[in-house]
């Protein structure tokens, strides 16, 4: 049996593209109160963002449990998976992937006979997201594990994260603004750009209308280009539309769409859009 693929709900990749290439979910937790939801899977994003915007308190969010790690990989070993590759978002952001290392190193003896492989990817959605979609597809076209994994480090190595917000209040409420706070105080009105820089959440500039950000935002991209892939994660079609307008000039090429999921929109608030991209490999 092919080498199987392993990801978190924050990849933010739709469920019926993971269930063609075979990519196994787990989900984070989302918490309104007392209400519990299952990110991408009981709370689609339009209903999240309008609950976010009408909670009284922000929401909270929690890791997958070893447990529910455990479950996922002992599944795809008696499914009869010859080695695992289990990727999730930055390590500096959430336990995720410390959650998924305590659930391999707790299998039993005889399950951990198979190899399974935990990556982090020191990034978020669509800037893990794009990488883990290859390594599916070649899982299903027979690679062995350590040419998937290779692969996937490579093109994580070459990925980038650029996100508009509205605003940094909900990334401050949240814990998550890292090197970011430097953004803070008056700079709360503005539209900043942000990435994801050794794992966290780091600031780049703060433009003061959201077009403004989104011609910046071609501009810092098009230093990084030829691109290999490019994508965009949105918390609804209009700000994504609005965005690809602008990375017209840079790229004509396919730019795919993904909607920014519960968890992470949890920290960053809605109207977020963003670019993700792997720049193409110099030749040496």
């Amino acid at each position: 049996m092919p080498i199987r693929i392993v990801t978190d709900s924050t990849a933010d990749i739709p469920a019926e593209q993971a269930q063609a290439l075979g990519i196994t979910v787990v989900p984070l937790t989302v918490f309104f109160g007392e209400e519990s939801y299952l990110d991408g899977a009981e709370l689609d994003t339009a209903t999240f963002y309008q609950k976010l915007q009408e909670a009284p308190d922000l929401p909270r969010t929690s890791q997958p449990s070893p447990a529910r790690f455990a479950e996922a990989y002992t599944r795809l070993i008696q499914e009869g998976a010859d080695g695992i590759i289990s990727v999730h978002l930055s390590s500096g952001l959430s336990g995720t992937y410390q959650s998924a290392c305590t659930a391999r190193d707790s299998l039993p003896e005889e399950l951990r006979q198979v190899p399974i492989e935990i990556i982090d990817s020191r990034s978020i959605s669509a800037g893990m997201s794009l990488a883990i979609l290859k390594a599916a597809r070649e899982a299903q076209e027979g690679h062995s594990l350590d040419e998937i994994k290779n692969v996937l480090l490579d093109r994580l190595s070459r990925s980038r994260v650029l996100a508009i917000l509205d605003t940094l209040e909900y990334l401050k409420r949240g814990g998550r603004i890292g090197a970011a706070k430097a953004f803070l105080g008056n700079m709360l009105s503005f539209k900043p750009i942000v990435t994801v820089k050794e794992g966290v959440v780091a600031p780049l500039e703060q433009p003061r209308t959201r077009s403004k950000a989104y011609v910046r935002a071609a501009q810092l991209a098009s230093e990084f280009a030829p691109f290999e892939d490019i994508a965009i994660v949105e918390a609804n079609d209009e700000v994504g539309q609005q965005l690809e307008a602008t990375l017209r000039t840079i790229y004509q090429g396919e730019i795919t769409h993904y909607k920014f999921g519960a968890v992470l929109g949890t920290h960053t608030g809605p109207g977020l859009v963003g670019v993700a991209f792997i720049s193409q490999r110099q030749l040496d």
